[in-house]
């Protein structure tokens, strides 16, 4: 039932892989820095006015925020990845849902090589986000 060649799976698999390297080094370092935030006490940056110490709060929790973004993405690569071993990856899943036929179902190579983990086509994915809350 593949969607696309052997070669272009090898092409995905190592696009996502890459992709999963550099955003795991971006969360471990973001991660560091959120919690040295907030450690703080006793360190000659510690804030002093009440000022400093809102801005630094405010800078953890996006930082926090921002890996949890991050984790949720690694989340989707991890999953893309998988379907690449159930030979699924490049199948738009809500036209398959909706049973289109196979043929009809793939998501073009370049809405996979800008998002290797999409999950949707982009029309379908245009119709999932217009009923998102």
């Amino acid at each position: 039932m593949g969607f696309y060649s052997k070669s272009d799976l090898e092409e995905f698999q190592a696009l996502l892989k890459s992709l999963r390297s550099r955003l795991r080094g971006d969360v471990e370092q973001l991660t560091d820095e959120a919690l040295k935030q907030g450690e703080g006490s006793g360190d000659s940056r510690s804030p002093t006015h009440l000022a400093e110490l809102g801005t630094d709060n405010y800078e953890q929790d996006f930082s926090l925020r921002f890996v949890e973004n991050e984790q949720e993405t690694l989340n989707e690569i991890s999953e893309a990845l998988q379907r690449i071993e159930e030979e699924t990856f490049g199948g738009c899943e809500m036209c398959l849902a909706d049973g289109k036929a196979v043929s009809r179902s793939r998501i073009k190579k370049r809405r996979l090589k800008a998002i290797p983990f999409a999950r949707n086509c982009i029309d379908c994915e245009r119709k999932r986000e217009e009923q998102a809350p």
